[in-house]
């Protein structure tokens, strides 16, 4: 009996373990060009978290992202612009944040001292 209790935890914890996102830490530009268009550029990557039309509402945490214009913020048409953050994502190990876990807004010149980080736009 208790090498099946043992091996039903083990094979348990394989599973999770196997369907389990790694959580990442990227950091780098948040930009908001349009309305529903979101992305990340880091300096391994430009990350899209959504797109107008298909993605609306499709990645899971985009409640954690604030008002990004009311802090350090460039505008670049009408309401919308970047910013600098780190957030902590899952994705899908290609160009895709399939997840946010976390959101940090950083001021502009964290970003802009980054020289692996091109500029926004």
């Amino acid at each position: 009996m208790k090498y099946w209790v043992a091996a039903a935890i083990i094979t348990a914890a394989v599973t999770i373990a196997a369907n389990a996102q790694a959580a990442e830490t990227r950091c780098g530009w948040i930009e908001n060009p349009t309305p529903a268009n979101w992305w990340l550029q880091d300096a391994e990557n430009t990350w899209t978290i959504m797109t107008q039309g298909e993605d609306v509402d499709a990645v899971e945490g985009m409640d954690l992202i604030p008002d990004i214009s009311e802090h350090d913020y460039v505008r670049t048409n009408g309401n919308y612009g970047y910013a600098c953050a780190c957030m902590g994502v899952e994705t899908d190990g290609k160009d895709r944040i399939t997840k946010i876990l976390s959101f940090r807004q950083l001021k502009l010149a964290k970003c802009r001292a980054d020289k692996a980080l091109k500029s926004p736009g």
